[in-house]
């Protein structure tokens, strides 16, 4: 006989017995009809499954031995699937089903500070994560009219990016160099620098090595920084599925903040080896190869993830994502067929040249081409103004520098040129992870358009930058002050 507890359970609204006794009343007899496919054969990261006519591209396939696919490459008698999760059991033979399900992830707050995998699948020891709402992985990017213009300027802490090639928010940056030149630590500095301003980050490692993941998240978390990013990894030993999913999962993340009217930032680290993933993947479903083996829609598939960082509307909330994808060159060649396609698709590249980082210059981006073609109407009007022609003036420094290695005798006005343009390259030097606020900017471009470094030794311009940078931190100035107050300061500091 049952006990009064289990009796008062049983009349909770919400107790199991409830829950059935309603599915129980709601059920009906019926005939239903359901497809059953079986896989013909099953290698690197892919299935071929026959049967299943009523598949569609992108739709989720439950195998019997408790693996998963997404429908890849249709053809008239059998489907490639690339597999999302794979158990040893799974075998030629295996039967599979339609889920009618297109892929997602769960996303929200839950997510910070968490290491995921493009699944959504926590990889940290920090326990399950409960999601309350999901999106789709792969969906359309905003129409033009809930966009708006670029308008709010995001800072990096760079010295060199602030000032002449400034990013706004909502922008698609591209960062592009040979390996080991410094993008993905200019990438990690922009995300230590967003640390209380209000920006949630997506960091997207795809195709990196396992102590390269850990150095990143260990970076990360050392400088307070994973409290307001997400990571998600897919990491070298990872199926070719997961690393040419992972950067649709990262912006999907974002996608879902900016929808509510926050600013996000995603670092796409890198799309050379999505690209790779992409193309390993076509090959294997037996899609025609394009130029350099890549398939025709390698374009549409970038261009599809980009087209989503944007500025939305007021009417959309007003939230923001900007994207920083990373893309590898060989040698410095920017006009392979990925980085060309890139360049295309983003609104500007900041180019990382070995040549500057061999001469010790870093970080060693090549102003010359580096560009941003929409950032400077985001950029601050005070630093905007003191930068003016500063880019212009370097590059002309870089070509008269050429004449005094022939020792060429100059008039004394190019030689003073040539000197602050030196002193100007000094200053643009950086160590690695330690972004600049903006007010520090502000300080040095006020000091050197007045004129304040010209009489100073090459080797005294670093001692007196961190002495004015030490000085503007305790001063805590705002730069929307008057620049005769900054001037005024300024003198104070270095005298």
């Amino acid at each position: 006989m049952p006990d009064d507890a289990s009796i008062a359970n049983a009349n909770q609204p919400d107790s199991p017995l409830t829950r059935q006794a309603q599915w129980l009343s709601q059920y009906q007899y019926g005939l239903r009809l359901s497809e059953q496919g079986t896989v013909i054969s099953v290698g690197d990261g892919i299935a071929w499954i026959n049967g299943l006519p009523s598949a569609c591209m992108d739709e989720v396939v439950q195998l019997e031995d408790g693996s998963s696919a997404l429908v890849f490459h249709l053809t008239h008698d059998r489907l490639g699937a690339i597999l999302l999760h794979q158990t040893r059991q799974l075998t030629a033979g295996t039967q599979a089903f339609l889920t009618g399900n297109r892929l997602s992830i769960g996303v929200g707050d839950a997510l910070l500070g968490r290491v995921i995998d493009p699944l959504g699948i926590p990889l940290d020891s920090a326990g399950s994560i409960s999601f309350s709402t999901y999106r789709l992985l792969d969906v359309r990017s905003p129409p033009i009219i809930a966009r708006d213009f670029v308008a709010q300027p995001l800072y990096t802490g760079n010295k060199i990016i602030d000032t002449m090639i400034p990013i706004g928010k909502g922008q698609r940056q591209l960062i592009i160099g040979d390996n080991g030149s410094g993008k993905s630590t200019l990438a990690i500095d922009t995300v230590i620098n967003q640390h209380d301003k209000n920006v949630y980050c997506i960091y997207v490692l795809i195709g990196q090595k396992r102590s390269t993941v850990v150095s990143v998240i260990e970076t990360l978390r050392r400088y307070g920084a994973l409290a307001y990013t997400v990571v998600v990894v897919a990491e070298a030993t990872a199926m070719p599925g997961l690393k040419y999913l992972a950067p649709f999962a990262g912006c999907t993340v974002a996608e879902a903040w900016m929808a509510t009217g926050r600013d996000t930032l995603v670092v796409y680290d890198d799309l050379s080896t999505h690209a790779r993933s992409y193309r390993e993947l076509s090959l294997l479903l037996r899609r025609p190869p394009g130029r350099e083996a890549y398939p025709g829609d390698i374009f549409y598939l970038h261009s599809r993830l980009l087209e989503r960082s944007t500025r939305l509307s007021a009417k959309q909330g007003g939230g923001s994502m900007t994207a920083l994808p990373i893309v590898e060159t060989e040698q410095g060649e920017i006009a392979a067929y990925i980085p060309t396609n890139l360049i295309s698709i983003t609104d500007g590249q900041i180019y990382f040249d070995r040549q500057l980082f061999a001469r010790g210059f870093l970080p060693a981006i090549d102003v010359t081409r580096s560009v941003s073609r929409i950032g400077g109407n985001a950029q601050h009007a005070a630093i905007k103004k003191e930068a003016g022609r500063m880019k212009l003036d370097y590059l002309q420094f870089l070509e008269l520098e050429v004449f005094t290695r022939f020792g060429s005798k100059l008039e004394a006005s190019m030689e003073e040129r040539i000197k602050r343009g030196q002193i100007l390259r000094e200053i643009l030097k950086q160590d690695l992870l330690s972004p600049q606020p903006v007010e520090f900017q502000m300080a040095w471009l006020v000091a050197y358009n007045e004129g304040l470094f010209d009489n100073l030794d090459l080797d005294q311009i670093r001692v007196h930058l961190m002495q004015l940078q030490e000085q503007v931190t305790d001063a805590s100035l705002n730069i929307d002050q008057g620049r005769d107050q900054w001037k005024t300061l300024i003198r104070a500091w270095l005298k």
